[in-house]
């Protein structure tokens, strides 16, 4: 599937057209997936273009790299200057989607990575709307497990991990859902392909904790703390496959997610089979903060303009 990209990308520093930005066939990265990368939306007003929390992305975009010694050769400040810059150049009004990430760049086959490594890094944007139907979807629980901290860092957005995500998506859609729900190592629920999950079960809120294997993902973030705020009774605690359709809702949460209800979960349909209460209401409210209408949340949007 082709992406509608922005006439300019970032390209190690420098503004240059998306036609321009190559790299190598021998491009580590390539070939044992040692990129990271991070996913951040900005959303326009009417008013103004507004990165909904630049700064957590940036912290975890240096972070990720840094559990394997993948060196960022860019100041924080810079990156987020350059996350703004793109939008910029490319003169962005409307909401869209940007993705920065770096990769080690041309070091043959060598699997002894090291902070010395010759790393690239790029930014591209594109417009982007709803990545799922907000009025629900469905979802099943995949064979696949997610793997784990004992295999490799949960917590880093590392391209190599998304193998995953990309084997739970296809066993989901073979069985004709539209999402998958990945279990951890010990049969507990972790999270889908690329969102957070999120139950309702007697007025709370629980989601599930990151010893199962769970991103600590933004929007997942966002929501623990909105939910608090809300006096919504929230936890995080490991919870097994029977609860996902005993629950009285389920949403996911992500970037390109957004607040995303699942209203049937294997086959069976969760509450009345339409977005619940709590999750209209934390749909709204996420709504409402990326659109610069709530002034408790205006810290976490940066204009661009």
């Amino acid at each position: 599937m082709g992406l509608p990209l922005s006439k300019y990308v970032w390209f190690d520093g420098k503004y240059v057209p998306t036609e321009k930005a190559q790299v190598p066939i021998t491009t580590h990265a390539i070939h044992y997936g040692t990129s990271i990368f991070e996913g951040i939306r900005a959303y326009w007003n009417g008013k103004n273009l507004h990165i909904f929390r630049l700064d957590e992305h940036v912290k975890r975009f240096r972070k990720s790299g840094q559990f394997y010694d993948i060196s960022l050769n860019f100041t924080d400040k810079e990156i987020s200057d350059a996350i703004i810059g793109i939008c910029k150049k490319n003169k962005i009004k409307k909401s869209c989607y940007i993705r920065p990430f770096y990769f080690v760049g041309d070091y043959g086959i060598n699997l002894h990575v090291t902070k010395k490594a010759p790393t690239n890094v790029a930014i591209f944007t594109f417009p982007f709307g709803d990545l799922f139907n907000k009025n629900g979807i469905t979802a099943s629980v995949v064979s696949w497990r997610k793997f784990s901290d004992n295999s490799t860092p949960t917590q880093a957005k590392m391209g190599g991990n998304y193998l995953n995500s990309i084997i739970a998506t296809q066993e989901a859609k073979r069985n004709g859902v539209d999402e998958a729900i990945l279990l951890d190592q010990d049969g507990n629920v972790s999270e889908a392909p690329g969102e957070n999950i999120f139950i309702v079960k007697d007025g709370q809120l629980i989601t599930p904790s990151l010893s199962s294997s769970a991103l600590e993902g933004i929007t997942r973030d966002a929501i623990l703390k909105i939910g608090k705020d809300l006096d919504i009774d929230v936890i995080e605690r490991d919870f097994k496959r029977s609860e996902l359709i005993m629950s009285e809702e389920i949403f996911l949460t992500g970037t390109a997610a957004e607040i995303t209800p699942v209203i049937s979960m294997d086959s069976k349909k969760i509450g009345t089979g339409k977005p619940g209460d709590i999750t209209k209401k934390m749909m709204q409210e996420y709504l409402d903060i990326v659109m610069n209408k709530n002034i408790d949340y205006a810290h976490w949007l940066t204009e661009v303009y």
